[in-house]
């Protein structure tokens, strides 16, 4: 089964934030690099993202949330947390993973 994937409103302002901190902190190549990377890896949420596990903080949720970390070579960067529901994949934010765990109070 393929699933269709989208991205909350939050999850889309938060990748173009990360892009654009690459961007300024890196080099505009590296960020269109880490950028298409990106994407590429929320594609292959389309085919099977039950096999990515549930993030450490998953009992804050209201939802049955999955994690995909993404990084440059070897070295993650950052995760993305969504839900299945139904045919569809929904992305709901998209964190560094330096950042403190997600609380109640996010979503």
């Amino acid at each position: 089964m393929k699933y269709r994937v989208s991205m909350t409103s939050r999850a889309e302002w938060q990748l173009a934030s990360a892009a654009l901190w690459w961007s300024e902190n890196r080099s505009r190549q590296q960020a269109a690099e880490w950028l298409e990377g990106f994407q590429a890896a929320l594609r292959l949420l389309a085919h099977n993202p039950e096999r990515w596990t549930p993030p450490v903080e998953h009992d804050v949720f209201p939802f049955e949330a999955r994690e995909l970390t993404y990084g440059l070579a070897r070295r993650k960067t950052h995760r993305v947390i969504f839900e299945i529901r139904g045919d569809e994949v929904i992305v709901h934010c998209i964190r560094h993973l330096a950042q403190q765990p997600l609380t109640s109070d996010d979503f």
